[in-house]
């Protein structure tokens, strides 16, 4: 009676072929959903951006070169300091940060020194909970670049961060 018992418990799972054969069914529909999606999103990528290497702007008309230098004045980038200074909270993390400055036509070296002070006294003010996430280290690019703004009523067009390193 045991003997029968036993070879009943046994059968009672599916055999080792259908298993295999699921596994291939639902591995073949993988393969097949990746290919028709990459096939879908290669469809819809834009052919411009293909032909050009990384790292360079597109080429532009003579018209469309002629109207953006009638139109806008050229920007001059002055590279700050770097700023070294511990966060609010907590007190023993350093922050190291290399900034550049983009202004709207030509550049003031006095008012670049001003916006770094500026900026350096503000990351003094920085706690680390609010700038260790991805959405945080956009909102401090954000109020870096609001800062700068404020501080030369406008002209400067963009804050770039070139390292960002705490410790």
């Amino acid at each position: 009676m045991a003997i029968v018992a036993q070879e009943e418990e046994k059968k009672k799972g599916p055999p080792l072929v259908m298993q295999a054969a699921a596994l291939l069914v639902v591995t073949v529909l993988a393969a097949g959903m990746g290919w028709l999606t990459g096939s879908y999103l290669e469809e819809r990528r834009d052919p411009v951006s293909e032909a050009e290497p990384e790292g360079i702007a597109p080429e532009t008309s003579q018209g469309e070169q002629e109207e953006a230098a009638g139109s806008a004045t050229p920007s001059t980038i002055i590279q700050l300091d770097p700023i070294t200074t511990n966060l609010a909270e907590p007190t023993n993390v350093w922050l190291r940060m290399e900034l550049a400055i983009v202004f709207e036509g030509p550049a003031d070296p006095a008012l670049a020194r001003a916006i770094h002070q500026d900026l350096l006294a503000y990351m003094r003010t920085v706690k680390l909970k609010q700038i260790e996430s991805g959405s945080g280290f956009q909102h401090l690019k954000s109020d870096l670049l609001e800062r700068a703004r404020i501080r030369s009523d406008g002209r400067v067009k963009e804050v770039l961060i070139m390292a960002f390193l705490y410790e």
